[in-house]
């Protein structure tokens, strides 16, 4: 009898991998009564079965559990497997030289990768968005966001924003629309729960995710969820940062899945700083470059150059003195 508990159990617990279950939630599955032997057995299965790491306790109260998802071992040189090739992202151009934005071309892109864009308001991070989305128009990505589209009233239809339909127009570079006039890009009225919605093997930009102040590590659930919703494909994430912070809001979070992490902040009245944060794969070093660019009509990127840092502060508008530290004389850097 024992026996044909802990195997009905097992039968039981395998559909739910990775679930939480208790004793009651057994129990009631499985329609054991109350006045057999098999009630208490319960928990002297559950026991083994954590031995056996088919169940480990929650810690949240006696005989709760979590069902550990069974793994099977992946052969790694037991069958041939494809090298692919890094891929072809095209980052935004400078329209003054027409050459993308550098150092684009030290930083790997493969399947399967997360860039944010991290920036503060009215500093370029939707205009960085649609120029990845104008850049690689041709593999048809998907674009979706807070301010993009609104809901036409007193219906369940959505119509694109006019400041988003104007910065269209403004990309006079780019052709959105195929030979019969339809759109090469598809556009998702979508302002939250963005996992659910990601198009799998295509790229995918997210402008931009709103996070609570307090709930800022919901960032590295959602990067988690968006990799394993987005197979093959790319997804641009666009957050919003405070002036002077080194990170974008969700903090250190923001980099757990980040494979590429680029940072937007004011350099002078009229143009933007961009500066290079975490890259996962390079071809020569690129972390903490920084590069200012103007920015016409919205969404048109110009005199994109790199900004020679300090040798004071290094570009952090600080420099010791005594025991503390001072606002540095450059205040920012120099060319």
């Amino acid at each position: 009898m024992a026996e044909n508990l802990t195997e009905a159990i097992r039968k039981l617990l395998d559909k739910a991998q990775g679930k939480v279950v208790d004793y009651a939630y057994i129990r009631n599955e499985l329609q054991i009564d109350q006045s057999t032997p098999a009630w208490e057995n319960v928990r002297k299965v559950m026991e083994r079965l954590v031995v056996e790491k088919i169940v480990r306790p929650t810690g949240q109260r006696n005989g709760t559990y979590k069902v550990v998802t069974q793994v099977k071992p992946v052969s790694v040189f037991g069958k041939d497997r494809e090298r692919k090739p890094p891929f072809r992202l095209y980052f935004p151009k400078d329209r003054d030289t027409e050459e993308e934005i550098s150092p684009a071309e030290d930083i790997v892109i493969r399947e399967g990768d997360i860039v944010t864009i991290g920036g503060v308001s009215n500093f370029g991070k939707t205009a960085i968005a649609l120029n990845f989305c104008g850049e690689n128009i041709d593999y048809g990505p998907i674009l979706m966001g807070n301010e993009y589209t609104t809901r036409v009233e007193d219906t369940d239809e959505y119509e694109p924003t006019p400041r988003f339909l104007n910065r269209l127009d403004n990309m006079t570079w780019v052709n959105w629309t195929n030979g019969t006039g339809e759109d090469k890009f598809t556009l998702l009225p979508v302002s939250d729960d963005y996992a659910e919605h990601v198009k799998k093997d295509k790229i995918n930009i997210i402008d931009w995710v709103n996070l609570d102040a307090d709930k800022s590590y919901g960032i590295s659930r959602l990067s988690e969820d968006v990799k394993a919703e987005h197979g093959g494909g790319i997804t641009i994430i666009v957050l919003q940062k405070d002036e002077f912070s080194p990170r974008a809001r969700g903090g250190q979070y923001t980099k757990d899945f980040t494979d590429c992490e680029l940072l937007i902040d004011k350099y002078t009245d009229t143009e933007s700083m961009i500066t290079i944060g975490k890259v996962k794969e390079y071809t020569r070093p690129v972390m903490g470059r920084t590069f200012a660019f103007g920015i016409e009509k919205g969404v048109k990127i110009i005199n994109y150059r790199e900004i020679v840092k300090c040798p004071t502060c290094f570009g952090k508008k600080w420099k010791k003195q005594g025991n503390g530290s001072v606002p540095c004389d450059c205040m920012i850097g120099y060319r």
